[in-house]
């Protein structure tokens, strides 16, 4: 077995890309310390308490000895008929709760382990300019090449899209 030496680098660490968050935050801060105002769009934290009615359901559920184990990997099939109906409901859209609706602890967490199962190293990710950090690090992670597309050079046609992205980047995902 190989030891681990700590002048390793490691390929994929090494080609994320510094982290915007961490990079907004020092310049928000330095800006606040200099007296400036500051409206943070950045990622979309609430800026106002979670409802009281949320927080004493919560409580409530979290006092059940039921809900204290995990839950199945899929998520609870009661919710994933919800999330189906709900997007029925709001988008018209049919979504079989049993093949097509999943549950992950976040939209973070679930993109990147979408990304490690559809992706093999070598295939290129188109991704949004502006976009997430994640959009970026779990295409980074699971072995693929990111192609940055900034959204406002972009035709909004669909047809547009395919047609020159199939011509610039082989297996495009």
């Amino acid at each position: 077995m190989a030891e681990f030496s700590p002048e390793r680098r490691f390929t994929r660490i090494d080609r994320l890309p510094p982290y915007v968050f961490n990079i907004t935050a020092e310049l928000k801060m330095a800006a606040r310390r200099r007296g400036e105002d500051i409206i943070d769009f950045s990622m979309g934290n609430p800026d106002g308490p979670t409802p009281p009615h949320i927080v004493e359901k919560l409580c409530t559920v979290a006092q059940r000895p039921d809900t204290h184990g995990y839950s199945t990997s899929r998520g609870i099939p009661r919710l994933r008929r919800a999330i189906s109906r709900w997007y029925q409901d709001r988008y018209q859209v049919d979504i079989d709760p049993e093949s097509e609706a999943i549950v992950t602890i976040g939209s973070k967490e679930g993109l990147a382990h979408l990304m490690l199962a559809t992706l093999d190293h070598g295939d290129t990710v188109l991704v949004p300019n502006p976009s997430y950090p994640i959009h970026i690090y779990g295409a980074v992670i699971a072995g693929a090449q990111v192609r940055s597309v900034p959204w406002w050079k972009v035709s909004i046609s669909l047809t547009n899209w395919n047609v020159r992205f199939a011509k610039a980047i082989r297996n495009p995902r």
